[in-house]
């Protein structure tokens, strides 16, 4: 399909589905069902079929109409659809999908654990054969943290132990839960801008029928390896207008505070600038070699340069703007429905900054996959991958 008929297939779909005159949800049910929602996808899915690069001409087209927003249902966007279209049945692509993009369903993830972070193969949440009610299914068993959006959500992408007599990496299983069950606990991390944009999960005996797993057993590692690169590039390599992001907030901070301005914070702001468009443009590029394949671990490096970013510009604000900068504008604990990197005052900007080395895969991990899976460079010794995981210290 060339850009021009794309284009007319859309202006056809608009003069059939006349936004002004229909709900919201309606019509991102339509839009989906048009394949117009992703075009990379297959028909059926919400997609025709193409490479992903065209779906500028259709995000031109329907501009101001009704959209889902990423920021309440990234998550599900970024890193739930991509594995399920890569490890997923057609009966679960056909019924988690839609809901997921029109953003009726939030999904969460419950990867990390209190002892497996940056270690994620060593997950130790159980995954136990269990049949109810004559289906066949599993016992879920254990904690997960750091989840953002969990209190919201109906469904988490999951990763759970299922062998503990094998390596690490080799007794995992993927699976999707269903968060709105007995059996499932969420419990609120009040994080240091006072939000408790994330939460702690516990499950003791949830359910999960057999259908609902993503991939072969013990094959969790490979299906997560899916999720956790499509991660990165959706939080370093999301599509951005120049100045956009945060180095627009802080340039807008510069412009309106003529009175803070001195020559070193001028060249400060300079370099960011010219590094934030050097990285907008790594993203364009980025986001065109995925149009004909899948990310790779040089997304590590976007996710990487982003979190590094971030944090240097959200420091350069608050020292501009002095004591300003140190005040806050209210720390009361609340329980957002989205998670936004650039909203309220500079103080919350500088404090959620901090997370971005964190979230998404440490930094520090990230510079190692960099180092290894893009340079080359020799791996670090282990001692623990042909280790049964219950032999393993803890």
């Amino acid at each position: 399909m060339t850009p021009d008929q794309l284009r007319e297939r859309t202006r056809e779909f608009l003069a059939a589905n006349d936004p002004s005159t229909m709900d919201r949800m309606d019509f991102l049910r339509a839009r989906f069902d048009a394949g117009l929602a992703w075009v990379h996808f297959p028909e059926g899915l919400g997609g025709l079929g193409l490479a992903r690069e065209p779906q500028n001409v259709v995000e031109a087209e329907l501009a101001g109409t009704p959209d889902n927003d990423p920021r309440r249902i990234g998550i599900g966007l970024g890193m739930a659809a991509p594995t399920i279209l890569a490890f997923g049945t057609y009966e679960q692509k056909r019924r988690l999908l839609r809901p997921l993009w029109t953003g009726e369903e939030v999904w969460c993830q419950l990867f990390s654990e209190p002892g497996a972070g940056s270690d994620l193969a060593a997950a130790g949440t159980r995954a136990v054969p269990d049949t109810k009610d004559g289906v066949a299914g599993w016992r879920l068993t254990g904690q997960k943290v750091w989840t953002s959006s969990a209190h919201t959500a109906k469904w988490a992408i999951l990763l759970a132990r299922t062998d503990p007599d094998v390596p690490k990496h080799a007794g995992l299983s993927y699976f999707v839960l269903d968060m709105i069950q007995p059996g499932v606990e969420v419990r609120p991390l009040r994080q240091i801008t006072g939000e408790a944009e994330f939460n702690e999960v516990f499950m003791t005996d949830a359910w999960i029928p057999d259908t609902d797993r993503l991939g072969a057993v013990g094959e969790g590692w490979k299906v997560a390896q899916t999720t956790l690169m499509n991660e990165r590039v959706a939080i370093g390599g999301r599509p951005v207008p120049r100045e956009g992001g945060m180095i627009g907030t802080v340039a807008n901070t510069w412009r309106e505070n003529p009175d803070k301005r001195t020559p070193e914070l001028h060249d400060q702001l300079l370099d960011l600038w010219v590094q934030a468009e050097a990285l907008r443009l790594a993203g364009i590029r980025l986001r065109q070699r995925l149009a004909v394949g899948s990310p790779g671990p040089d997304g590590s490096a976007m996710k990487l340069a982003f979190a590094r970013l971030s944090q240097q510009l959200t420091a350069l604000e608050v020292e501009m703007l002095g004591e300003d900068g140190l005040r806050y504008d209210d720390w009361t604990m609340r329980r957002p429905d989205l998670v936004d990197f650039t909203g309220r005052d500079a103080g919350y900007r500088y404090l959620r900054a901090k997370g971005n080395s964190i979230e998404g895969g440490t930094s520090e991990v990230l510079r190692n996959i960099i180092a290894e899976r893009v340079l080359g460079l020799p791996a670090e010794a282990r001692v623990d991958t042909k280790v049964a995981w219950k032999d393993l210290p803890r």
